[in-house]
């Protein structure tokens, strides 16, 4: 059994399919399957039911398969051992975020983060939460940004700051009239919400303490199921009723519509921002350096503030 081997076994299982997984270990489709053919013969077990497509590993070799992920976290680590001696941090940082931190965080720090280490090439890739965390388990990205608590083993969250949900109304609404709004005040039925999938829709929702299904109805003739907090506004500005937003979608809004904002009375209700990673994770120096940039670049007042009452995200 080899370190390659082990590599060609956890691509396969990845990308479930064995050209694919060949052609990203830079290696020919008969190589990689030779490999795994004489560590099947090794080892005296079928890793791979070849007879379904996609690909799928046995039981025997879904246990394997997670064993061989922890042999190559660990074998990676010693490379890492050596670049941890070097005074300039370098390499590449894949990052998943979720869409709904992703246009309003993102701008924040990466210039400054950029700047700061310029033999960094960062990637990033918008994603839902469960995307991001299966990529995570597969290696396919380095880190995460999205909202917790997750309650996953696989993952070790990072928690950053916390930031209030805040309400946008449309003028002619009658909470438009309010300083500061009750979540008891809000009505589904006025309530425009992103769609299935968006851990920001469940947070939403329970807020209203109901977490049941929303659809269009009461909204006149528009049935719009949106992906897109901008969409979910300019719907609020034209049509009628209120979206929620997170905090840092409103820093930069123009005064005109920054009216169309409403706070939530005291305590207000936050979701939890994190940097996430699996448990075995690796470029930790990267990532620490990111965590920093990402806190320094967020208002003060978001940064200070105290874990209070965090929406849950189920």
């Amino acid at each position: 059994m080899t370190l390659v081997q082990l590599e060609y076994l956890v691509a396969v299982d990845t990308y479930r399919h064995f050209a694919t997984a060949a052609e990203h270990c830079f290696v020919t489709q008969p190589t990689l399957s030779m490999q795994l053919q004489k560590l099947e013969e090794d080892l005296g077990v079928q890793l791979f039911d070849r007879s379904r497509v996609p690909v799928r590993p046995t039981e025997v070799g879904k246990d394997i398969i997670a064993q061989a992920r922890i042999v190559l976290a660990e074998a990676k680590k010693v490379q890492e051992i050596v670049l941890n001696q070097k005074q300039e941090l370098s390499g590449e940082l894949r990052v998943g975020v979720i869409p709904t931190l992703a246009p309003y965080l993102i701008p924040l720090f990466i210039t400054s983060f950029l700047e700061k280490y310029p033999h960094v090439r960062v990637v990033v890739q918008e994603l839902l939460t469960e995307q991001i965390v299966e990529k995570l388990n597969h290696e396919l990205l380095d880190v995460g940004l999205l909202v917790t608590p997750l309650e996953n083993k696989s993952i070790r969250e990072l928690p950053l700051f916390y930031e209030a949900f805040v309400a946008y109304v449309n003028p002619d609404h009658a909470l438009a009239k309010s300083e500061a709004i009750d979540p008891g005040q809000l009505d589904l039925e006025e309530l425009w919400v992103l769609n299935e999938g968006h851990c920001f829709r469940s947070q939403v929702l329970n807020i209203c303490n109901r977490g049941v299904h929303v659809g269009a109805e009461g909204k006149g003739h528009l049935d719009y199921r949106s992906g897109s907090l901008e969409t979910l506004k300019r719907i609020v500005e034209t049509q009628h009723g209120l979206t929620l937003l997170p905090e840092l979608s409103v820093l930069e809004m123009p005064e005109e519509k920054l009216r169309l904002v409403r706070p939530f009375q005291e305590p207000l209700p936050l979701r939890e921002v994190s940097l996430v990673v699996h448990r075995s994770f690796l470029k930790k120096k990267l990532i620490e350096a990111l965590q920093k940039e990402i806190v320094a670049a967020v208002p003060a007042s978001i940064r200070e503030r105290k874990k209070e009452q965090v929406v849950a995200i189920k």
